[in-house]
């Protein structure tokens, strides 16, 4: 990819849309080609038949390249930004990074669609004036029109056909309201009321209820972790008191804490976390032991609803 006669600053955050194999080897491959060039780090998080793909055009300059899952590593959106793009810019920092970032492929389920979209939206945010390249592919054949519109929403600019030009619909305010909807729970749900004198009967209460709905102990340490974690940010930052609930959605055990604070910061848990960093790690934290979490914040309050994996 040349540089983008759009570009007005440091960061450029391109899509791509591929319509054949052929299509995304040319979109990916000539990118990653121009940066080895220029002595520039490289990586690719891809699902892994998109991995292979761009191993076996690159052949042995293939190993100049940082792999990544995104189906395991990104499998909870959020935490792409901390675990796997800023894990590999923040160590390179002598000269533009390129990363080719592929969060969203078809399959990706209807709850976890607004988490993927949302991050797309806020990379621009975590990215803003870094010497950093994220090319994003976009599987123009699988995936639906409203993804595809997404896309321009989120990406100032747009490749397809091999053309690149600047997107007319890229607008991230209306994208991440949309993602800030309200989150409705279901009216089965188990739910308990806690303020600072009740978190160690909170935990229990949600351990309880996951062990009945048959998450595996190994996965119940997990559990008690998130619990933790979200209740003491209500009582600390929340108003001091919440409410939790539980309930069982395919295979996985869904905690969420809702309490009457205000999450100001839209990158809140996507930072990663420094060694010597005594606070701050909580919904890091969170969206590392999730396999996908969803926030709603607003004037009337703040709602963090996890998802954990019962096995």
């Amino acid at each position: 990819m040349t540089n983008s006669a759009t570009r007005t600053e440091p960061f450029a955050h391109p899509a791509l849309f591929y319509r054949s194999d052929q299509e995304y080897v040319e979109g990916t491959v000539p990118f990653l080609l121009d940066g080895m060039a220029a002595a520039e780090p490289v990586a690719v998080a891809a699902p892994v038949s998109r991995l292979e793909l761009i191993r076996a055009e690159l052949g042995e300059a293939a190993a100049a390249v940082h792999f990544v899952d995104m189906t395991q590593a990104g499998r909870n959106p959020g935490r792409i930004i901390p675990s796997v793009l800023r894990s590999f810019a923040d160590t390179r920092t002598d000269s533009r990074v390129r990363i080719i970032g592929e969060p969203i492929w078809p399959g990706r389920t209807e709850v976890e669609y607004p988490a993927c979209v949302q991050h797309e939206a806020l990379i621009n945010m975590a990215f803003q004036g870094r010497d950093v390249t994220i090319l994003c592919p976009y599987d123009a054949r699988a995936l639906s029109a409203d993804v595809i519109a997404d896309a321009h929403a989120t990406h100032p600019v747009v490749i397809a056909g091999g053309r690149e030009r600047a997107s007319t619909a890229y607008a991230l305010e209306p994208v991440l309201a949309r993602c800030n909807e309200p989150l409705r729970h279901p009216p089965g749900a188990a739910t308990v009321h806690f303020d600072t004198d009740d978190l160690p009967i909170s935990r229990d209460f949600a351990l309880h209820e996951a062990r009945e709905r048959g998450m595996s102990h190994a996965r119940l340490q997990d559990l008690a972790l998130v619990v933790a974690e979200l209740t003491t940010n209500s009582v600390v930052h929340g108003g001091g008191s919440g409410t939790l609930r539980i309930w069982a959605e395919s295979e996985q055990i869904v905690c969420e804490v809702q309490d009457d604070g205000h999450l100001a910061d839209p990158l809140a848990g996507r930072y990663p976390v420094r060694p010597e960093q005594l606070g701050g790690r909580g919904l890091f934290l969170v969206h590392f032991l999730s396999d996908l979490v969803r926030v709603h914040t607003g004037d009337n309050g703040t709602t963090v609803r996890s998802y954990v994996p019962c096995k």
